[in-house]
């Protein structure tokens, strides 16, 4: 039985995964820091002092192959994939070895131009229809994980 483990700081889909979780018998542990102390019921808060990436290592001290991992963060993400855990954005797009090379690449050229002093325009508001795709990726997940 796979664990969702959710890197819930700045998290839009936390209610939403906990939810689906409960729905399908899936353990769920919300991973957080003391600064955004997250709580829900029918989920596990782990928390975690406040610092660069202590979530983020706490999270892949913590996974196992077949878990299922939410998060937005590119290098999370690839940590985990090494640890052969299925990983997941907020908008359902699901990391694999196949598309994370050219998302880091991405995010490297950004800090480039962060650094450059060019500020590339942040994300749109979330819609419902991100929420709706999230939920349709993360039900297939665990309904193939579960098998």
């Amino acid at each position: 039985m796979p664990t969702i483990l959710i890197d819930a700081d700045g998290c839009p889909v936390v209610d939403l995964t906990v939810r689906i979780g409960r729905v399908h018998g899936v353990p769920v542990r919300i991973l957080c820091d003391t600064a955004h102390r997250i709580e829900r019921e029918g989920a596990e808060t782990l928390v975690f002092d406040k610092g660069a990436d202590s979530v983020d290592f706490a999270l892949v001290n913590r996974v196992q192959p077949g878990d299922i991992v939410i998060t937005q963060d590119y290098g999370l993400a690839s940590m985990c994939l090494a640890r052969r855990a299925r990983v997941l954005n907020q908008n359902g797009l699901e990391y694999t070895a196949q598309n994370i090379d050219g998302l880091l690449a991405r995010r490297h050229e950004n800090k480039k131009l962060l650094r450059a002093g060019k500020h590339p325009k942040g994300p749109a508001k979330r819609t419902r229809e991100q929420d709706e795709a999230f939920a349709k990726r993360l039900e297939m997940i665990v309904t193939n994980e579960k098998k």
